[in-house]
C-alpha cells in the first residue's frame, strides 16, 4: 500500500510545480473587465428619435416585457394650403429585464433601427422591480453600443446611397432629353403599325337542296394540304334562315302507313304473337267498342 501512495504523491507534486511556472488563465473580475465579442447580448439600448410607436417590438416579444405608450399630435402643413398631418409621440418605452430572455426579436423586427444591443451587462439590482428600465435609462446605454462593422469593399452600394447620388428629376430630365433619349431613339428601330386589309367582297351561293350524309373518315398519317382561306361571309348571310319550302325540298318527309287497330281480342292476340315472333315488344291493346249494347238500348 505504501508503494502505491508514494508514486502518486510524487506525480502530484510534479504537476503543482509545473503550474507554478506557467501564466494564470483566471479572469480577475471585477478588477479586470472581460474582453467581450462585439455582438454580445448584454442590454438593449434605445434611440428615442427613431422610434415611431409602431408597436412591432411589443407585439413580437414572446415574453411581453416591452411597454409602450404614445399620443398623436398634429403637424402644421409644410406648404400654404396644404393638409395638416399627425405623428405619434413616444411617451413611455420600458423593458422589464427580469422577464426578458434576450432573444433579440425586438431588435430584428424594428424597421427604424431604434433598438440595439449593448455589450454592457453590469446592471444587477438588489430589488427585482428595479430591473424595469424606462426610456431614459435605455437611451443612456446607446453610448456603449459599438459601431457597426465596415462594409465589404467589393459589395454594392446601399440603396440609400444610390438614391442620394441620383440627380434631381427636373434637372435630369432636361439633360437627358438631348443626350440619352436622342441616342436611344437613333439606336432603336421605329415601330410601324400594320393596318388590317379590308375583307374581299363575297358572293352568296344558293343553298343546296340535296342532303348528303356525313361519313366518318379514318385517321391517316399523311400530311393534309393547306386549307384555302375562304372569303369573309357577311353577318347577314351567316344568320340566314332557310325557308320552309327549301327545307321541305332538302329534307323530304317520309309518310308512315296508318296503323289499323285490331277488330277483336282474337285478332289482337294474333297480332301480338306475330310481333313477339319478329322481336317487336310493342303491345297491341284490344279495342273497346263505344256502341250501346242491347241491354243499354232497352233501358
Amino acid at each position: 500500500m505504501g508503494d502505491g501512495i508514494l508514486p502518486g504523491l510524487v506525480k502530484g507534486l510534479a504537476t503543482t510545480a509545473k503550474s507554478l511556472t506557467r501564466h494564470t488563465h483566471t479572469a480577475e473580475y471585477p478588477d479586470v473587465s472581460p474582453a467581450l465579442p462585439p455582438r454580445s447580448r448584454g442590454v438593449i439600448a434605445l434611440t428615442e428619435e427613431n422610434c415611431t410607436s409602431c408597436m412591432l417590438c411589443a407585439r413580437e416579444c414572446p415574453d411581453w416585457c416591452i411597454y409602450i405608450d404614445s399620443h398623436k399630435e398634429e403637424l402644421p402643413p409644410t406648404t400654404p394650403g396644404g393638409r395638416a398631418r399627425q405623428r405619434n409621440v413616444l411617451d413611455r418605452f420600458a423593458i422589464d429585464f427580469s422577464l426578458c430572455m434576450y432573444c433579440g426579436i425586438c431588435i430584428e423586427v424594428c424597421p427604424f433601427d431604434a433598438l440595439h444591443w449593448s455589450p454592457e451587462f453590469e446592471y444587477a439590482e438588489l430589488d427585482i422591480r428595479d430591473l424595469l428600465h424606462e426610456k431614459d435609462r435605455l437611451g443612456a446605454w446607446m453610448a456603449t453600443v459599438p459601431a457597426p462593422p465596415a462594409l465589404d469593399p467589393g459589395s454594392a452600394d446601399p440603396a440609400e446611397v444610390t438614391a442620394a447620388a441620383k440627380p434631381p428629376r427636373a434637372a435630369g430630365a432636361a439633360g437627358a432629353a438631348g443626350g440619352t433619349r436622342g441616342a436611344g431613339a437613333a439606336a432603336r428601330p421605329t415601330r410601324v403599325r400594320k393596318e388590317a386589309a379590308p375583307a374581299p367582297a363575297s358572293t352568296t351561293s344558293p343553298p343546296t337542296t340535296d342532303a348528303t350524309p356525313s361519313t366518318a373518315t379514318a385517321p391517316s398519317t399523311e400530311t393534309a394540304p393547306a386549307a384555302t382561306p375562304r372569303p369573309a361571309t357577311p353577318a347577314a348571310e351567316q344568320t340566314r334562315v332557310m325557308p320552309a319550302v327549301e327545307r321541305t325540298a332538302a329534307f323530304p318527309v317520309v309518310e308512315q302507313p296508318p296503323v289499323t287497330p285490331p277488330a277483336d281480342e282474337a285478332e289482337a292476340e294474333q297480332a301480338a304473337g306475330q310481333a313477339a315472333a319478329h322481336g317487336d315488344s310493342t303491345q297491341v291493346l284490344p279495342t273497346v267498342s263505344t256502341e250501346p249494347t242491347d241491354e243499354e238500348g232497352r233501358e
